[in-house]
């Protein structure tokens, strides 16, 4: 059994701004936009999509394998996953170039503004997968290398594994037909609502339409839970966090909770409601990584959240 995690490993600078942006972007002047924030904080955390969702995944008990391109500036991450044992065999070091980095602002709304450099992750990881099960393993496709996240898919369901695809903010270095190869044959296309208006507007397709691709299409609402389309949607609501410090973070928490239902067997109702908890504990914590659980805390949030 399995869990392949493809996406980025970065450094994130996180940042707050104690406004609002809507109040200081002026909608007939978008055209020759210019415009400063003044940053109340700012701090450098350990991110990335793939970075993240394995930690939430080594709380949740998995060993999953990391496929992400880094740089000669590794070193400082690479302990930390070592303290969490995870394993490094998929992460392949690029000497010359350093690895990726995110600048996110966020503000009173909880809108955010990021800008990303890929750094050592214009280069694919060129992992070599062992000897693959069809029937336990799983893998998720989250923004990272272009030529990984279109080979990878392909790859998938070559081999008859379940893939969830995770375009999120790299869904505009995609053309509509690119993005279809990568959703055909997936089994989840897992996003928030307005990434999945971009995918729709991409691809010129339908929800609908999109559902004769895939099996599943998750869609993360922020404060509203998620949704599950299958046929008949199903809505799945939020776990309750004590106190609400930063959203970065939170969607791919959700993601490793999703996962970890998955390969335990759940239902995709269940396994949402995982992700769900997951994120609750990743929300009151400023940064990505910085979330830890028990699994005794664990299972009462989920009680107190789903459990009538």
């Amino acid at each position: 059994m399995a869990i392949y995690v493809f996406g980025s490993i970065a450094y994130d600078r996180i940042m707050n701004f104690d406004g609002k942006f809507a109040d200081h972007i002026l909608p007939d002047k978008i055209h020759m936009l210019n415009v400063c924030f003044f940053i109340e904080r700012l701090e450098e955390k350990l991110g990335g999509t793939a970075g993240n969702i394995a930690h939430s995944l080594a709380l949740l008990g998995e060993k999953p394998t990391v496929l992400s391109t880094v740089g000669k500036d590794f070193n400082r991450y690479k302990k930390v996953m070592e303290e969490q044992n995870l394993p490094l065999d998929g992460i392949r070091v690029v000497d010359d170039l350093f690895t990726a980095s995110a600048h996110i602002t966020t503000d009173q709304s909880d809108n955010q503004i990021t800008g990303f450099h890929p750094g050592a992750m214009i280069h694919p990881c060129n992992y070599e997968f062992p000897t693959l099960s069809k029937e336990n393993d799983i893998a998720i496709i989250s923004p990272g290398n272009k030529d990984d996240m279109m080979n990878l898919p392909k790859y998938f369901r070559d081999n008859g594994i379940r893939y969830i695809f995770d375009p999120g903010q790299q869904i505009t270095i995609f053309s509509g037909e690119e993005m279809l190869e990568c959703i055909e044959g997936a089994h989840m296309l897992v996003s928030n609502d307005y990434e999945l208006e971009l995918i729709k507007n991409a691809t010129g397709l339908s929800k609908e339409q999109l559902l004769e691709k895939c099996d599943f299409i998750i869609t993360t609402l922020a404060e509203n839970g998620s949704r599950i389309d299958n046929g008949k949607p199903i809505e799945v609501g939020i776990a309750k966090p004590t106190t609400v410090a930063d959203p970065t973070g939170c969607g791919d928490a959700f993601r490793a909770g999703l996962l970890k239902g998955i390969i335990d067997g759940k239902s995709v109702e269940e396994a949402a409601k995982l992700g769900a908890v997951c994120a609750s504990f990743c929300v009151e914590q400023y940064g990505t990584r910085e979330h830890t659980f028990t699994q005794e805390e664990f299972e009462a949030r989920f009680a107190e959240a789903f459990t009538a």
